[in-house]
């Protein structure tokens, strides 16, 4: 089956959901939950959020079909996130139309989840987003997948297929940047870096790729895949627009992971490698230069459940990024053929009673100096810094909790400090902005139904 022919198949996948939506709204809950008749906790560190259990990763690699044998399960649930911003320092600008200086307050976004089983061996995780900043409706993340289970020599053995728009989305593990710490972040404040690796979002929901995985005996994890670039036409029927159109992606990129894995029920372990090479033409015509990127990476994680009462987790991260700068030297955007990009991520959380969340998390981006591509840095360097604070209460999602598992609430508090920002500590811009002035206080509402 050719990518094109996954992606029509999956359009009309979307078409059939929505008519379900139409048909009865009532069924707008945590799908997954309902699904297989467990709590939310049973998946999820605290009941919400991205970060899984060893339940949750397990679930996630048998295709999100595990069910509680009770048929009428419609895959559908609904998520609502509102927030309040400051930044240490009024911004240059206002951050988005309409947005102010500082003090913003915001809904965020607002979307609707596919999400659950779908057919025998076939789930589903898709993502439709009304951006309450943009005020605009897309496709988010996607991720359909099938899922055999069998044996060899009498080990488990999982096989798999995954049709996703996103490098990275699809991984069951908390470490690859499209599901790592900080779970949520602010549209109107600064949330991390601004120069990241191209796994690091830089093709996220434009392209498709198509990916084949094994899991072998609880313990190995195996991807590989491909992805191709979506035309402007694809782009804007899917209502992404073209303003963050990467360019025409030069031919079949290549996507890959190793991870070990161990489940010993009181603590769980992961470790392991992965990669991402792709070429873009940002001109999109075909035999013209092309920047060309190398992602590789290592992550592990270690996590403590004990009784679930006290649960603490440790995850890391490092990706190498190697640039080839041929379209960017040829327009006059770089200064360098070559170049390099070096991202790490170190992060620790701990939740009670899985109702109170507490994580800090390091990150660290360095880079090659350009004076044409980062003339407008100190040094003319990418290098970005800090430290981000996070406590959170999440009262719902677990056995006897109020509407359980028809609701869930999560409130936060989230502070980024800054030591470096493009560059450098202080005046980073010329015009003698320092990079804590960039400081993010970030209060959000998040909820799901």
């Amino acid at each position: 089956m050719t990518l094109l022919r996954s992606f029509r198949r999956c359009a009309a996948l979307l078409g059939l959901a929505a008519g379900l939506m139409a048909a009865g709204s009532s069924h707008a809950v945590p799908s997954y939950a309902r699904q297989t008749g467990q709590d939310c906790v049973a998946c999820h560190v605290g009941g919400f959020g991205p970060q899984l259990t060893p339940f949750g990763v397990k679930f996630k690699m048998g295709g999100y079909t595990d069910t509680d044998g009770q048929s009428g399960k419609v895959p559908l649930s609904g998520m609502v996130v509102g927030s309040f911003t400051h930044t240490g320092k009024d911004q240059a600008e206002a951050p988005a139309p309409g947005s102010r200086l500082n003090d913003n307050r915001t809904l965020d976004e607002a979307s609707l989840f596919i999400a659950g089983k779908l057919a025998d061996q076939l789930g589903s995780f898709m993502q439709i987003t009304y951006d309450g900043v943009g005020k605009s409706s897309s496709l988010d993340q996607m991720d359909l997948r099938f899922a055999h289970a069998t044996d060899i020599g009498g080990k488990d053995l999982i096989l798999g297929a995954t049709l996703n728009n996103n490098p990275g989305v699809q991984d069951p593990f908390n470490t690859l940047p499209v599901w790592s710490f900080p779970y949520a972040g602010s549209p109107l404040g600064f949330g991390g870096v601004e120069t990241g690796t191209l796994i690091n979002g830089g093709l996220e929901q434009h392209v498709l790729g198509l990916t084949g995985y094994a899991f072998y005996d609880n313990s190995w994890y195996a991807e590989l895949g491909a992805y191709r670039g979506l035309s402007r036409t694809a782009q804007e029927r899917m209502s992404l627009g073209t303003a963050d159109d990467p360019g025409r992606v030069a031919g079949n990129t290549a996507y890959w992971r190793l991870a070990w894995f161990q489940d010993l029920k009181r603590q769980a372990w992961s470790a392991g490698v992965f990669g991402f090479n792709a070429g873009i033409q940002p001109d999109r015509l075909s035999g013209g230069p092309t920047n060309r990127y190398h992602d590789l990476g290592v992550d592990a994680q270690y996590q403590f459940l004990g009784t679930r009462d006290h649960i603490f987790t440790v995850q890391g991260s490092h990706i190498w990024e190697r640039q080839s700068r041929d379209a960017m030297l040829a327009a006059g955007e770089a200064s360098h053929a070559g170049g390099y990009l070096r991202e790490t991520k170190l992060n620790a959380s701990y939740n009670w009673l899985q109702t109170w969340g507490f994580s800090v998390g390091r990150f660290l981006t360095t880079g090659d100096s350009d004076a044409t591509l980062y003339s407008a840095n100190a040094h003319n360097k990418p290098n970005t810094q800090g430290t981000t604070f996070q406590a959170d209460w999440t009262p719902w999602g677990k056995e006897g909790s109020w509407l359980a598992p028809w609701a869930n609430l999560r409130l936060g508090a989230q502070y980024t400090a800054y030591s470096e920002y493009n560059g450098a500590a202080r005046n980073y811009d010329g015009s003698g902005r320092k990079a804590s002035d960039n400081n993010t206080l970030f209060l959000f509402a998040w909820t799901s139904f």
